[in-house]
């Protein structure tokens, strides 16, 4: 999994912080799924946020969607 790790963009800030994020979450969370939801929301937020939301794959917004629900009506506490 580490490997993973060194093909991140890191000149792109809108691609290593989703990826910090999901790292940081899924190690202090002990909970893998935590963290991969937070990124399936930081991401597009950060791509939207940088003026390059067509980069992001239309399924990606499904996902965002999804995992956005998932913290509003589901905080993790």
């Amino acid at each position: 999994m580490i490997v993973a790790i060194t093909q991140i963009d890191f000149s792109d800030h809108t691609e290593w912080m989703p990826a910090f994020v999901t790292i940081v979450l899924m190690v202090f969370t002990y909970n893998l799924g935590i963290g991969i939801t937070a990124g399936f929301v930081v991401y597009p937020l950060l791509k939207l946020m940088a003026g390059r939301g067509r980069e992001v794959h239309p399924g990606m917004w499904g996902l965002f969607a999804l995992s956005w629900l998932f913290y509003f009506f589901f905080p993790y506490h």
